[in-house]
């Protein structure tokens, strides 16, 4: 019972006589919203949010011999997915599940047999893979509803978390450099990222061979690290009147270190050199200039693996694949023109080019 003065939980009928709808409704909602009429999804959500309402887990687990948890597996190590994750589990709530992270150390094998353990103990529902595993290592075949339980394989990162797949795509590098070069940038330098990385790679590759396919010219490649500080010494390392215009960075970290290491030789942004990074972490939007970047949707990739999962634990069809690219182009005031010099002058504006 509850203590007086305490306020009762809201059920299923009240959330359902508030949207207007049927108490099944509310159901299909909660299990999968993407189900419902735009409109009716929106009545419903209102509904739920109004009166706070949350789902008696227990309860239906007493009734559907469900757990109502999902696991999601992935490696150890220091880049955290948070964003990902975090979508994943939004979602797995708005449809009354929850979730456990499993992080678990060692390789591809470790990580199936972990994924076998978690599968025979009933304690999940289903079982979504965010990083490799080795199919062979398990006794049981991950790739079908081994013991009843769904195990749907995302694999976006790799053994140290590094982004694989679309995440680890480039083709926005292409993008950056036909706008700048639309602008009249000629002369560019990439500051790039660490090459143990896929995307750090990617970029490196795009960036070279669309400067060979546009008949533009690199004043060279640095090789860095995804830091601030790397970013500081690519502009430090320029020598006077190179020429370069125009800066495309890995990261956003290093972008920001490429406009403070441009302030450290005079070199104003834009009005002597434009800078482009990659991520859109939030100071982006507050640097001075604000920072034109590439916003990376890691939050759809997270909606989606949980939708897939879910769709194999009701019995529903798959859901058909985003079309979009996770990531687009956000253009903000780091970027420009170049100074009407610079066909003759160096980057500081005055040392001419040899």
């Amino acid at each position: 019972m509850s203590e007086p003065g305490e306020k009762r939980p809201s059920t299923i009928h009240e959330v359902a006589r508030l949207a207007g709808v049927s108490h099944t409704t509310v159901s299909r909602y909660l299990q999968d919203k993407d189900s419902l009429k735009p409109q009716t999804r929106v009545k419903v959500e209102f509904a739920v949010k109004t009166l706070d309402y949350r789902p008696n887990l227990v309860a239906r687990s007493m009734r559907t011999r469900r757990t109502n948890r999902l696991a999601i597996v992935l490696a150890t190590g220091p880049h955290f997915p948070g964003r990902q994750l975090a979508a994943a589990s939004e979602t797995a709530h708005q449809a009354g599940y929850q979730i456990e992270i499993v992080s678990v150390e060692g390789g591809p094998k470790a990580r199936a047999a972990r994924i076998e353990d978690l599968a025979r103990s009933g304690q999940v529902d289903g079982i979504l893979a965010l990083s490799s595993i080795d199919i062979g290592a398990a006794s049981i075949d991950l790739k079908t509803k081994s013991l009843g339980i769904p195990i749907v394989r995302s694999e976006s990162y790799d053994e140290r978390l590094h982004v694989l797949g679309e995440l680890a795509g480039a083709a926005e590098i292409g993008e950056i450099i036909e706008h700048l070069s639309s602008l009249g940038h000629r002369r560019f330098l990439h500051v790039a990222g660490d090459q143990s990385f896929a995307s750090g790679r990617n970029r490196k590759r795009v960036y070279l061979e669309t400067i060979e396919r546009l008949g533009l010219e690199s004043v060279g490649v640095y090789d860095g690290d995804w830091t601030g500080q790397s970013g500081v010494d690519a502009i430090a390392s320029l020598p006077d009147g190179c020429g370069v215009t125009a800066v495309v960075a890995a990261c956003d970290l290093a972008a920001v270190g490429v406009i403070r290491g441009a302030r450290a030789r005079g070199w104003s942004v834009p009005g002597d050199l434009s800078v482009f990074g990659w991520d859109d972490d939030e100071y982006g939007r507050y640097a001075l200039p604000s920072l034109s970047t590439v916003a990376v949707d890691r939050e759809s990739q997270g909606r989606d693996g949980i939708h897939r999962l879910l769709a194999e634990i009701l019995g529903k069809p798959a859901p058909e694949p985003s079309v979009r690219s996770v990531n687009r182009l956000i253009h903000r005031e780091s970027t420009a023109p170049p100074p009407l010099s610079a066909d003759s002058t160096g980057a500081d504006g005055r040392s001419e080019v040899q």
